[in-house]
């Protein structure tokens, strides 16, 4: 799980929209349908004479609700899987050519979403009346169906505390090759997690945190202290992975801690918790990191704009933010509804409103403006 060569990460950027060779302007937005208030018994009488919708996502158990949805409404659902490169590219390039292909999208990666989908006004924002005053206000626009987060997991076996406090720590060099992390070119999100401790917000908070932790203020020989920080743990050996899940099961290995100075750490999907007891793995988050713990990001449900059913589309919407409609992702941890009201898996889990505040939020206008500096940075940085 070392550092990729130079043609291996090239080969990985091609498929992303070579986003760090220089953000592509957007086309001038579309005119975005009116979307009309009806109630829910209408849509339901509406998205049934549809008789089918058609969605693109970023989850494999898009499988579940699907076959969910159709239980209950009666409506035929064809859906495809996808990575969210391979889907924000499908997506453009079919309304480009005037296609209809899917009817709405669940879909995560915020900044290309936000700069590639929705400006130039291939896919709009919908917001079921019946939830208006249920999801958080800061999670409408675009909808956010689910929170995601992945945060600072170490191997707690033998351990009665946390052994990490603080982020710089990952920096230091007696914690060289400790870190792993999956590959920012090969996961959008973990690309604008990069890009958001970049913000003059994150940096200010980075900058003090090196103080806490090295006892003088930082010296900086990049832009900020979130640029510096990423260029301090790759000089510090980051171990960069692949698959969260074979970081986790790194990470969690027992009988480690013994012959290890350190116990091992990766920053990876708090879903994974769930294989200390589904593979007997030491696996607990370091939750008083400063300044945060980890990150989130979202998916996000739009409606095409070229949807042949709009109605079943956003009757699907709406069904996700139910708890029968949560619960193919709800049955782990690390998911979180932006419905409050649908229940977590509280033996191994927190809610998010525990999680938020440790967390450092994507925000899709950010990300998009500013991805593709950070992205050239690490390019030029590591080769």
């Amino acid at each position: 799980m070392k550092k990729l060569s130079v043609l291996f990460l090239i080969a990985l950027l091609l498929p992303l929209g070579l986003f760090a060779a220089g953000k592509q302007e957007a086309p001038a937005p579309a005119a975005v349908p009116v979307v009309e208030e009806i109630s829910h018994d209408e849509l339901v009488a509406r998205a049934k004479e549809e008789g089918k919708v058609v969605v693109y996502a970023t989850s494999s158990r898009i499988a579940k609700a699907a076959a969910g949805f159709k239980a209950l409404y009666g409506i035929e659902v064809e859906y495809s899987n996808l990575k969210d490169f391979e889907l924000i590219e499908k997506v453009a390039k079919e309304a480009q050519a005037g296609v209809a292909g899917a009817d709405f999208v669940l879909a995560q990666d915020a900044g290309r979403l936000v700069g590639e989908l929705i400006e130039p006004g291939y896919l709009y924002n919908y917001v079921p009346p019946t939830l208006k005053d249920v999801v958080p206000k800061n999670m409408q626009n675009p909808l956010q169906v689910f929170a995601i987060n992945k945060v600072f997991i170490y191997n707690d076996e033998g351990l009665d505390e946390s052994p990490y406090y603080n982020i710089w720590q990952f920096a230091d060099p007696k914690y060289k090759s400790l870190l792993m992390f999956k590959n920012p070119f090969q996961e959008g999100v973990n690309a604008n997690f990069l890009t958001m401790i970049t913000n003059d917000y994150w940096s200010a908070k980075i900058a003090a945190a090196y103080k806490n932790y090295f006892g003088k203020d930082i010296v900086l020989t990049t832009p900020n202290a979130g640029y510096e920080w990423i260029k301090a743990i790759y000089e510090n050996d980051l171990i960069v992975g692949t698959s969260d899940t074979t970081i986790a099961e790194n990470v969690g290995i027992k009988g480690q801690n013994e012959k290890r100075e350190h116990a091992p750490v990766g920053l990876f999907v708090y879903s994974k918790a769930r294989y200390a007891t589904s593979k007997n793995l030491a696996l607990k988050p370091a939750m008083e990191m400063e300044p945060f713990a980890g990150f989130y990001y979202s998916l996000y449900a739009l409606v095409a704009k070229s949807a042949r059913s709009p109605h079943a589309a956003k009757l699907f919407i709406e069904y996700l933010f139910s708890e029968e409609g949560f619960s193919p992702w709800g049955a782990d941890c690390g998911t979180y509804s932006a419905n409050p009201n649908n229940p977590i898996q509280e033996d191994i889990d927190f809610p998010f409103e525990v999680w938020a505040p440790l967390l450092v939020e994507e925000e899709g206008a950010y990300c998009f403006d500013n991805r593709a500096e950070v992205e050239e940075f690490l390019n030029q940085y590591l080769y």
